[in-house]
């Protein structure tokens, strides 16, 4: 019997006709085998350069939003100025044609609207009025100092308020947009009629209480 000697390395099975060079390299370790630590750092490292690309895309995505929404206000701008410039040149224009307007109504009131000067007036004014314009300004109603200008004054007793009585030259708008405002002549309620009417009233009242009670008591 042999005694197995303390300390001695026992070598690694190697099949049979296994030359030295192979039990060589089946004892040496494996090139290239990565411990589990490295494993560990490199999934760390892809991790951070993940969270880095999923930051650059968060923000690169936000600065597009930031850019439509830019485009898109600029282009709202863009169209309402354009409308605006539409409105103001369609306005000027229009202005310019308002005392040959003026004349045209005239020549209607005085009767002298007729032959080829009543079809081109006709055509003028439906002309302006497809481009929005609206002529506005009647006798009666009440006045507005937004829309009407008074030239002329004075009292009349069957009014209540103050009231447009004459239309000197109608007004004219674009849509809200008034460009001309009517003049008119004006009258405003007789002064002291309220009095009257409100000393009427009672007055009434009284004779009305009297009727109810039989009449005033007699001596």
């Amino acid at each position: 019997m042999t005694e197995e000697t303390p300390g001695f390395d026992e070598k690694p099975d190697v099949p049979s006709g296994a030359t030295p060079e192979d039990a060589e390299s089946a004892a040496a370790p494996q090139e290239g085998a990565a411990p589990a630590g490295d494993a560990s750092v490199q999934i760390a490292g892809l991790t951070a350069q993940l969270d880095q690309v999923r930051k650059a895309l968060e923000e690169r995505t936000a600065d597009l939003q930031r850019l439509q929404a830019e485009f898109q206000n600029y282009r709202r701008r863009v169209e309402r100025d354009r409308i605006t410039v539409k409105e103001i040149a369609i306005a000027n224009l229009l202005t310019e044609l308002l005392p040959v307007l003026d004349d045209i109504g005239r020549a209607r009131e005085h009767g002298e609207l007729v032959g080829g000067f009543k079809s081109v007036a006709e055509s003028l004014e439906t002309v302006a009025a497809k481009m929005g314009l609206q002529q506005f300004g009647k006798e009666g109603e009440p006045f507005d100092p937004t829309i009407h200008e008074a030239l002329m004054h004075s009292y009349a007793p069957d009014v209540t308020e103050t009231t447009c009585v004459a239309i000197l030259q109608p007004g004219y708008r674009i849509g809200e947009r008034t460009i001309r405002p009517a003049r008119v002549a004006v009258a405003e309620p007789q002064p002291g009629a309220q009095a009257v009417k409100g000393e009427g009233s009672e007055e009434s009242a009284a004779a009305a209480d009297d009727k109810e009670s039989g009449g005033p008591d007699e001596g």
